[in-house]
């Protein structure tokens, strides 16, 4: 019995430098496999939204899309057992942020299978639509891979309070002129309701202007303006703050890393040799969405 569970928790190991550490050779081949699959699923998905009309002559087209369905769901559920299977315990992998979007975009096709009579009994164009949603998440694999992913999450983590309190000052405005072009436009010219003069502001605001509503009173486009001259005066408020906040995730990373040499810190994060005496530097790995810093080691046993 000792040497099955010294083989499976080899194999684990294994399992886990191929998935999780992209220090190794091994992990940055597999790495790169998983980021080209993600890649080719979502655009064999486009291809098959529009598959009668890019090719009109192939009958069969869609079924020949659902076998190659079938193959990419059959990878990423092979993809997410492993995952489970090495992963320890204490991680949670199935109930973090990348372990519910690989649930969540292997359920379609099994959704069909299991429930076979959702094809008969309701709208099919709607079901399959929805399944191609589901599809589409396949896209938020690439985070996993996008070290500086956690550098943007980390920073609107911290500007979560001074956003919240800029889009509420936004909402304010917006209903606020949103009832003043409601009742002097009196309701007509496309303004027939709150909530169309609401969404008049929004467009306005933001200076989209789509111009399916237009004031026709002097009053209301005085108002227009107003508002236009107040959105190209604000536009720039939540972009400061975020870039404030990245500034700042930036050159955290930056002091994280030292040379062992010379002992400088300052370095880029995609640098990998020291600026000042050329050492190779340490790999930097990045914080994720849903992950803790990993100080595993490769030889660390994850059978705990």
């Amino acid at each position: 019995m000792s040497h099955r569970f010294r083989f499976i928790s080899l194999l684990r190991r294994r399992c886990y430098t191929l998935l999780f550490d992209n220090r190794t050779l091994s992990g940055r081949r597999m790495e790169a496999f998983w980021v080209l699959t993600a890649i080719l699923s979502v655009a064999v998905l486009f291809f098959e939204s529009s598959a009668k009309d890019l090719f009109p002559n192939t009958p069969n087209i869609l079924q020949r899309f659902g076998w190659i369905e079938l193959a990419f769901t059959g990878i990423f559920t092979l993809e997410y057992l492993l995952r489970i299977f090495s992963t320890p315990t204490k991680d949670r992998y199935p109930l973090s942020f990348f372990g519910l979007v690989d649930l969540i975009t292997i359920l379609p096709l099994y959704i069909l299978w299991l429930f076979p009579s959702l094809v008969s009994t309701g709208d099919v164009e709607v079901l399959i639509r929805l399944l191609r949603i589901l599809r589409v998440l396949r896209v938020l694999k690439l985070l996993r891979y996008m070290n500086e992913a956690g550098v943007l999450w980390r920073s609107l983590m911290h500007a979560r309070h001074k956003l919240s309190l800029f889009f509420g000052f936004v909402a304010i405005i917006l209903c606020l002129f949103g009832g003043l072009m409601f009742a002097v436009e009196g309701g007509r010219d496309g303004f027939s309701s709150l909530a169309a003069s609401v969404y008049w502001a929004v467009v306005t605001l933001t200076t989209v202007g789509y111009g399916d509503i237009t004031p026709h009173t002097p009053l209301g486009r005085v108002l227009a303006s107003i508002l236009i001259l107040l959105g190209y005066s604000i536009i720039a408020v939540p972009t400061g703050i975020l870039t404030a906040y990245m500034s700042q995730e930036l050159q955290k990373g930056r002091e994280q890393r030292s040379c062992r040499h010379c002992h400088r810190v300052g370095h880029e994060l995609d640098a990998r040799f020291c600026g000042h005496c050329g050492t190779p530097l340490p790999p930097l790995r990045s914080q994720l969405i849903d992950k803790k810093p990993n100080n595993r080691t490769p030889n660390e046993r994850i059978d705990d």
